[in-house]
């Protein structure tokens, strides 16, 4: 697996510094250097690149209007690179994979690397098992129906089991094994662990798709639920009935989603 790499920054010493460290890494294949960001926009829509380290502060576009340039497109994966520590927050805001201080040491490039391939061979490995099923759609429709109704739901390693929270201008890690519930207010999500409670600005269709449908469900227009940590089932009237958690919380479950839990929690 061959990770197409593309480096972006203003000082000419940083990226060569950035190659000479990468060269160890045989699958990393370096397809294009940039010293902006107006540069670093046209290449990667032109290279498609895997990977991209990209310096925060440059001339006029910064990293960050890098990222919010190519929303039109699949972005590659970011790992920012940056001598202040003081954009750390916004750089995991962005998804990044990674954040890397300057001078780069190579343990900790090393392993940023690892974390990216295992990026990459999750989403390539989704990409191929669908290629397979159009191909196969093609040629045999009946074999192709016949597999998806027989196909389980999507592998656990396709979802976060970490997810970084702003919150009071701090970054948590939290252990998605760890989340209760989630409850929406607008554009902003709170999530509820056994011992805190943190504030999350995503919305609740874009946090779903990052979290196993196997355990988390969503209950309520405005609630999503770990499945795991449900201890009770109490009926409700109307139809209604209300989940217990593991803290002792109790959550109402709306008819129009009583059906969907139904097939989870025994």
């Amino acid at each position: 697996m061959t990770i197409r790499t593309i480096l972006v920054d203003d000082e000419p010493l940083a990226i060569q510094g950035l190659q000479l460290r990468l060269e160890p890494h045989e699958d990393v294949e370096i397809v294009d250097t940039c010293s902006n960001g107006r540069e670093a926009i046209r290449s990667i829509k032109t290279n498609k690149p895997d990977l991209v380290f990209l310096d925060i502060q440059m001339p006029g576009f910064d990293g960050f209007s890098v990222v919010q340039g190519l929303m039109e497109v699949e972005p590659p994966l970011f790992v920012f690179v940056t001598a202040y520590s003081d954009h750390a927050i916004r750089a995991f805001e962005a998804q990044a994979v990674d954040y890397l201080m300057k001078p780069v040491e190579e343990d900790r490039l090393a392993a940023t690397l690892d974390r990216v391939r295992q990026r990459l061979a999750e989403k390539r490995g989704v990409e191929e098992i669908d290629r397979l099923r159009e191909a196969l759609a093609e040629v045999a429709p009946e074999a192709a129906a016949e597999i998806s109704e027989g196909t389980e739901a999507p592998s656990a390693s396709r979802f976060e089991k970490m997810i970084n929270i702003k919150d009071r201008g701090q970054i948590f890690r939290v252990d998605v094994d760890n989340i209760e519930r989630i409850d929406a207010a607008g554009d902003y999500m709170c999530i509820y662990t056994a011992d805190n409670t943190l504030i999350l600005r995503e919305t609740m269709k874009d946090l779903e798709k990052r979290l196993d449908p196997r355990r988390f469900q969503r209950v309520h227009r405005s609630t999503i639920v770990n499945l795991d940590l449900v201890k009770q089932v109490k009926p409700h009237t109307n139809g209604e009935c209300f989940l217990v958690l593991d803290s002792g919380a109790q959550v109402k479950v709306s008819r129009s989603y009583r059906d969907v839990v139904a097939r989870f929690v025994h």
